[in-house]
């Protein structure tokens, strides 16, 4: 008999079921489902903040992406540059040490040939007065052999006033 009370509910059973029902939906709209949809729309506010703000930050890291692939860009032409002027710069010194190298080696063979031609010209009169005084010392020891005698003397003696009168 309980068996069967159960399978065919009574109406009081219905309503009485029916009023809890009531109660608690009561209850629970009054303190539970303000709470609880307070919760999920903060949930949701919360949610689409954090969704806004990967955006943001997504965006802000694409910016810095940007910002970074510009001022690598910008470090390679100024290395360029750099290597460029130091290349030129190196040149011009490589340049300036050329002609100062031939400026040098110049001026030292005009050097040399000055104190060649001065040595040349300091031989050749040291040969002309060893020609001189061997052309001395020849003609004075001819001279002595020819003008041993008294008679060979007045002939040369004579011979130089005829050359004399002749000119």
């Amino acid at each position: 008999m309980i068996a069967a009370n159960l399978l065919s509910p009574g109406v009081g059973l219905i309503v009485y079921q029916a009023i809890g029902f009531l109660i608690l939906l009561f209850v629970l709209g009054k303190f539970a489902w303000k709470p609880i949809l307070g919760a999920l729309k903060e949930r949701e506010a919360t949610i689409e903040n954090a969704l806004l703000s990967a955006e943001q930050a997504k965006n802000e890291m694409q910016a810095l992406q940007a910002d970074n692939l510009k001022l690598l860009a910008e470090a390679r032409i100024e290395r360029d540059s750099i290597l460029k002027e130091a290349i030129a710069t190196a040149t011009s010194i490589k340049e300036g040490a050329k002609e100062e190298t031939s400026k040098i080696a110049s001026k030292m063979i005009e050097e040399a040939k000055a104190a060649i031609e001065i040595e040349k010209k300091a031989a050749l009169t040291d040969v002309k007065n060893q020609v001189a005084m061997l052309s001395l010392e020849i003609t004075e020891k001819l001279l002595r052999k020819e003008l041993a005698n008294q008679d060979a003397q007045k002939e040369l003696i004579d011979s130089f006033l005829k050359d004399l009168n002749l000119n």
